[in-house]
């Protein structure tokens, strides 16, 4: 499996990459998920809208967007996009640091490849409690 980080249109760089990376494929294997590729666009808020526009018909920010383009049955395959600027902006709001939200966003991604939604509130908190589960992790 490969996780692979990229940047697109923000100075930002993940510290310890490496690391990231084993823990996310620690947490895939422990919910079996099997992935093939995994690719991370950390972005800036401008970027990411152009995409929910374009691909979601959605005129709003948003802090990730994952595309899920599995083609091989049971090889998970993603673009994960995440805005640095509306980690950063969440953090402040949640007076949380920057690192742990970032943390939180990346694993959030992970979980809907793994079949978990956030759309009602009962499936908020479990992702709520499934991302703190993995950030226990780390």
């Amino acid at each position: 499996m490969a996780v692979h980080f990229f940047y697109e249109d923000t100075s930002f760089r993940l510290t310890n990459e490496e690391n990231t990376r084993l823990w996310i494929k620690l947490v895939l294997d422990q919910h079996n998920g099997k992935a093939k590729n995994v690719n991370y666009i950390f972005c800036s808020d401008q970027y990411l809208l152009k995409i929910n526009q374009e691909y979601l018909n959605h005129n709003t920010y948003t802090d990730i967007i994952t595309f899920e383009n599995t083609e091989e049955t049971g090889k998970l395959e993603a673009d994960i996009f995440i805005s640095i600027d509306r980690v950063k902006e969440n953090a402040q709001k949640l007076a949380s640091n920057s690192d742990s939200e970032l943390h939180r966003v990346i694993i959030h991604g992970v979980l809907h490849l793994l079949g978990f939604n956030d759309k009602t509130e009962a499936d908020k908190n479990r992702m709520r409690e499934k991302e703190d589960a993995c950030l226990s992790l780390r």
